[in-house]
């Protein structure tokens, strides 16, 4: 009885597993076929857009490239007043720091001892032109005396060598009164310049010093039209120039002919135009820098010797140059590059070399082309061999670049 129970039992036991094991495999089968429908709806809703980009072909214009160097304005004349002769002040005739004209009083040196050594001078001269008349007649006497041979030959030429001493004490003379009249000319102290004068450095009623050697400085004065900038140009510089001209072009300290331009600390724009006018002949060694000057016009007197400035002076010839927004360059580890929207619209970094900032942007020496669609805005969304969404193609950046 048992043993046929469970021979009847088997059979069904075998189904109930066979049909359990077919649900596993198909509520296996059915959870992997959604676990993929639902990854790949998933990966399609992760998948971010194109990033929307404005790109532009770089501009071509023809620019000159310019350096620039700090200096200081320098005066052509620079005089320091002194005084010729010693003396009382007795006056100041000019305004302290006014312009004053070449020629004009500006210190008065007490003239009373002069003249009364003028008056002495005078005085001797004409006794020496007395003694020189004198000496004269007994020359000519002596001759005729001497023609009768009334007179020795002894006594002849001693009125002869007389009348030579006479003359020379007459020209000794004339020449003490020349030197005093100068000395009474020289108590006016006039302007050698004309210019910016400084203050008077010594009071009314001073004695003051005067000679060549040692003389007291009165005060001093500048001269402002034309006036000089004085700067430095490093010795790389230098080399830079001299290529420059052995091709053909004349810029820097080699192109004398080339303007020049400076602003002050207070001026945005390089308005003052001046000329080239002197480079030195020799580097300074300790400083490796070669000396340079140029001469601007100062009719209304504005720029002053010692006042600080820049000078912008041509670093090349005329070129063609390609021209993009300087917003656009980037920089990752001291390299420069730029991103590009490349055949079909994918994102490539271009390393480029940049050469200085100009008015309508960068100038980019290598690394582009005309043609190349260059990302001047939305950059910072792109990633190298990513699609990008370019808007605004064209030759826009001389346009972005004015705004």
């Amino acid at each position: 009885m048992s043993l046929s129970k469970e021979k009847s039992t088997a059979p069904r036991l075998r189904v109930v597993l066979l049909a359990a094991t077919a649900f596993v495999f198909v509520a296996a089968g059915a959870g992997r076929f959604m676990t993929t429908d639902a990854a790949e709806a998933g990966s399609n809703q992760d998948a971010p857009p194109a990033p929307i980009v404005t790109v532009a072909n770089p501009a071509v214009n023809r620019i000159i490239e310019w350096d620039e160097f700090t200096g200081r304005f320098a005066a052509v004349d620079d005089v320091e007043v002194r005084a010729r002769v010693s003396g009382y002040l007795e006056e100041v005739a000019f305004e302290d720091g006014k312009i004053v004209k070449k020629g004009d009083l500006l210190f008065r040196i007490d003239p009373r001892p002069f003249e009364a050594a003028l008056a002495a001078a005078k005085a001797d001269l004409a006794g020496a032109e007395a003694e020189l008349i004198n000496a004269i007649a007994e020359n000519e006497r002596g001759q005729r005396l001497l023609a009768r041979s009334a007179l020795s030959q002894e006594d002849a030429d001693r009125r002869t060598r007389a009348l030579g001493q006479a003359r020379a004490a007459q020209a000794a003379a004339k020449a003490r009164v020349d030197r005093a009249a100068l000395d009474v000319e020289f108590t006016e102290i006039r302007a050698p310049i004309t210019g910016r004068i400084s203050d008077n450095f010594v009071s009314h009623g001073n004695l003051i010093v005067g000679g060549a050697q040692g003389g007291s400085v009165l005060t001093t004065i500048v001269s402002l039209d034309p006036i000089y900038f004085d700067f430095t140009a490093s010795e790389a510089d230098y080399l830079k120039y001299i290529r420059i001209t052995d091709k053909g072009a004349q810029a820097g300290l080699q192109g004398s002919a080339s303007p020049v331009f400076a602003k002050l600390i207070d001026e945005d724009a390089f308005a003052r135009e001046g000329a080239l006018s002197f480079v030195d002949n020799r580097l300074d060694p300790s400083t490796g820098t070669m000396r340079g000057r140029a001469t601007f016009a100062n009719p209304d007197g504005v720029l002053s010797p010692g006042m600080f400035g820049r000078l912008k002076i041509a670093a090349s010839g005329e070129y063609e140059a390609l021209i993009i927004p300087d917003s656009a360059v980037q920089t990752d580890q001291g390299e420069k590059f730029v991103w590009v929207a490349s055949k079909g619209n994918i994102a490539e970094r271009r390393v480029v070399d940049l050469g200085p900032i100009m008015k309508t942007g960068r100038v980019v020496r290598s690394g582009l082309a005309a043609s190349d669609k260059v990302i001047v805005s939305g950059g910072q969304f792109v990633m190298a061999g990513a699609p990008v969404a370019p808007q605004g193609v064209g030759d826009r950046i001389a346009q972005l670049t004015n705004q």
